[in-house]
């Protein structure tokens, strides 16, 4: 087990190497000017080039990645030119509410893709399965920022049933931050009536994001528990007298868990990316409204911070899976031993 741990790790630090290069070569192909931008629209060409000499944007470009590379390892992510601000402190700032909103949207996909999935196995080719399909193939194909708009259309604008967006309304305080989840921290606080109007403005953006993850969820598991409700031992056991309910619930989940789990570790990912568009349309403030914000004023450093951080997180959520995998299959351990 060890080695199969260290195998992982290694992989993990070479694909987040690849992706530092990758992140710093983007960001230096732009073609804006940061100085430019800092210095502001009146400045002059010695005020560019003081600061352009000041960030050590006048240095050959692999004196700009060592340097860059050496302030990762002390977790230096540069400055932001137009907050002011260190990238890490405003990253610090901004990532619980995505971790807020992706947690909640990976907890709707998986309470309700997995029980949708078992169900269209188990009544396979009748109208709830053909329900399923449909719904998989719809979550998958559809754009989330059009999703976000219609839903805002439908419930904020034509019913006024929720807000329209942000992470709390103008008149409510937010509680002193613990975890720096507003719902979590309203929790801890004991604040209820908060909690619940911070539920309200998460309610859309938490099922946006979560559709894609939930489609992928229902397709999966409804395809291996069908594989599995074929499968020999399953037949046995229906000859030996169990209950359907322990077969279907116990027997074949146990097992048709297994893809599953490595669908919402990937899933996960992909929500943290996808925050970018979601968080655009709904006016989150987590690090995808950041990064976006900073690309509109070619402010490239919060975007560079931005990326690695939802490559760390994803990397780190597909090595929990790997690891999960490996426990919970010793085909999968050994494999990769």
């Amino acid at each position: 087990m060890i080695r199969f741990i260290v195998r992982r790790l290694g992989l993990m630090l070479l694909m987040l190497s690849g992706l530092v290069v990758i992140t710093f070569l983007v960001s230096n192909v732009a073609p804006s000017d940061p100085a430019a931008l800092a210095a502001g629209p009146d400045a002059t060409p010695d005020m560019i080039a003081t600061i352009r000499h000041e960030y050590g944007l006048d240095r050959p470009l692999p004196v700009q990645f060592l340097r860059y590379v050496a302030g990762l390892a002390r977790g230096d992510l540069g400055h932001s030119i137009v907050t002011g601000h260190a990238v890490a402190t405003d990253l610090a700032t901004f990532l619980p509410a995505t971790l807020e909103l992706v947690l909640l949207g990976m907890l709707i996909a998986v309470a309700l893709g997995m029980p949708l999935g078992m169900w269209a196995a188990v009544r396979r080719d009748r109208a709830v399965d053909h329900v399923a399909r449909i719904f998989a193939v719809s979550g998958m194909a559809l754009p989330e920022f059009w999703i976000g708009l219609l839903l805002l259309l439908v419930f904020s604008g034509w019913l006024g049933w929720l807000p329209i967006g942000g992470q709390l309304s103008i008149a409510d305080a937010p509680p002193a931050p613990i975890t720096g989840m507003v719902l979590v921290d309203a929790l801890l606080h004991g604040r209820l009536a908060l909690f619940w109007a911070a539920l309200r403005h998460a309610i859309l953006p938490a099922v946006v994001i979560s559709l894609p993850a939930l489609a992928s969820v229902v397709r999966v598991n409804r395809a291996e528990m069908i594989e599995v409700l074929h499968a020999d031992y399953i037949t046995a056991a229906r000859a030996h007298g169990v209950s359907r309910a322990r077969i279907v619930g116990i027997l074949a989940l146990k097992n048709a868990m297994l893809p599953t789990l490595a669908m919402i570790g990937l899933r996960f990912g992909w929500m943290l990316g996808s925050t970018v568009l979601v968080e655009t349309v709904f006016d989150w403030p987590g690090i995808g409204l950041y990064a976006v914000n900073s690309a509109v004023s070619s402010d490239f450093k919060p975007v560079m911070g931005t990326t690695l951080i939802i490559g760390v997180l994803f990397m780190v959520a597909n090595l929990l899976v790997d690891l999960a995998y490996g426990l919970l299959d010793p085909r999968v351990r050994e494999a990769g031993e």
